[in-house]
């Protein structure tokens, strides 16, 4: 060969391919792109079977919370005012106390019996605002209702009582009944219980 092209020397160059250097770049790309997907996918079927990241027991615990915030039983059957029968009995040194009262407690619907002095064993021995006593079928009934009207009363129950009327003992601590509105306040809440809510603590 001669010419522009002709080779002279003793070595002949060596003819490469062209490195396809842009399919390499391609393929790593897509492999990148494929494990991300599929990580992802991953994360998602979890959340599902986790409850959105919350553990087993969280989402057990958010039930129990929601099922303690349902009210669980219908409102109470209370005996009202009217069939209710209270003995006033004064076991203080204030004369005149257990007639006020009867008066006051017959304004708010209630019957009343014996108007009198506390027996020898509470006359002088009541040092709070008084006593509400009743037989035992009283204790969630009318001993409720009636104390509505005193708040701070002591309630007793006598298993030998028999019948259903009430003694209201007027102690040294007493002062008047409870004011009107608030006792029919706590009458209605009494007769309609709201559901107690769950604790912030464990929900």
């Amino acid at each position: 060969m001669g010419g522009q092209y002709r080779i002279t020397g003793d070595r002949y160059p060596r003819m490469r391919r062209p490195r396809r250097r842009g399919k390499l770049v391609a393929l790593t790309v897509a492999s990148v792109a494929v494990l991300g997907v599929g990580g992802w996918g991953t994360l998602q079927l979890i959340d599902v079977f986790t409850g959105g990241g919350d553990s087993a027991s969280a989402v057990g615990t958010k039930a129990a919370c929601a099922a303690k915030a349902t009210p669980a039983a219908a409102p109470k059957a209370l005996p009202v005012p009217g069939t209710i029968t209270v003995n006033v009995l004064n076991a203080t040194t204030r004369g005149g106390l257990a007639q006020k009262t009867a008066d006051e407690l017959k304004k708010r619907g209630f019957k009343i019996g014996e108007v009198a002095n506390a027996t020898k064993e509470y006359d002088k021995k009541v040092k709070g605002a008084g006593v509400l006593l009743g037989p035992a079928t009283a204790l969630d009934s009318s001993l409720p209702v009636l104390g509505t009207q005193l708040a701070g009363a002591e309630r007793r129950t006598d298993p030998a009582r028999k019948g259903a009327v009430l003694d209201l003992i007027i102690g040294d601590g007493f002062r008047e009944l409870t004011k009107k509105a608030d006792a029919d306040r706590a009458l209605t809440a009494l007769a309609n219980p709201e559901p107690t809510p769950a604790s912030k603590k464990n929900c």
